[in-house]
């Protein structure tokens, strides 16, 4: 019999059955009493194994922290071939003309289950990762920095339009009020005066009774607001010496070249 195995006979076994509750059966305390061993002794079995873990960890890092001694028959040979403690391998303390290693490799202990270069991986993968969402926050901000400068160029372009239609209305109310000045009864293209409200009715009927392919052919021939801008100021300066963005009849030629500014809104800011 083992040391470790008790002798369900002996005394001290016996008075281990005494911290049985009394009333039970002997049977029943004998077992209890067998369970309760067993327990014991799987508790002193995982000690002993986390010690033995913990004493491996503590000899493997006082093994490395100490250098070895003249005994160590590896050791005793580099002597022999010249090597001193304290230099690197190699002659002259250099391995292929760079200075030799003087301190052992470290150790890398590996305590999961992952195949070598599992670690490279997963380094590699997060950096992909990382790489594509700063693509996509990249796109984000450029789709909407492009998105603000449409909308801000859609703006300009809006109020470019309406000034332009603003412009168009004054100069065709000076172009009336100067044509009747000088007894000119009818204008030189209709839509050089503005439009009663009789006449943009009609003309809104007649858009509506035409056919699709005249349409098309009116399109390809009308204007725009701002070719009619820009002829009717021309025949307002010639005609009548009247600048639309000065506002003021000139007396001549001359002298509408010599103080206005130009024939463009942009002269005149």
């Amino acid at each position: 019999m083992s040391d470790d195995e008790e002798d369900y006979m002996s005394d001290a076994f016996l008075n281990k059955l005494q911290d049985v509750k009394p009333g039970v059966s002997m049977v029943r305390r004998v077992k209890e009493a067998i369970k309760k061993e067993e327990q014991h002794k799987e508790t002193n079995i995982k000690n002993r194994q986390k010690s033995y873990k913990e004493q491996e960890k503590e000899s493997r890092e006082t093994a490395l922290q100490s250098t070895i001694s003249n005994d160590n028959k590896g050791f005793a040979l580099l002597q022999k071939m010249g090597y001193k403690a304290g230099e690197g391998l190699g002659k002259r303390g250099k391995i292929f003309q760079r200075a030799g290693r003087v301190d052992p490799i470290p150790l890398n202990i590996k305590n999961d289950r992952g195949g070598i270069g599992m670690e490279e991986q997963k380094k590699r993968k997060a950096e992909e990762e990382l790489e594509h969402y700063r693509q996509k926050v990249r796109a984000k901000q450029q789709n909407e920095a492009k998105s603000l400068e449409d909308f801000r160029s859609r703006v300009r372009t809006e109020r470019e339009e309406r000034k332009i239609e603003a412009d168009l209305r004054r100069s065709q109310r000076s172009c009336e009020q100067l044509d009747s000045q000088k007894s000119i009864t009818a204008p030189r293209e209709d839509w050089y005066w503005p439009k009663t409200n009789a006449e943009e009715d009609e003309e809104k009927e007649e858009e509506d009774d035409d056919d699709p392919k005249d349409e098309d052919e009116d399109e390809a021939v009308e204007l725009t607001s701002y070719d009619k801008l820009h002829i009717l100021t021309s025949y307002l300066r010639g005609r009548h010496f009247f600048c639309l963005w000065c506002g003021t009849t000139y007396n001549d030629e001359e002298d509408l070249c010599s103080n206005c500014p130009g024939d463009t809104a942009a002269d005149h800011e």
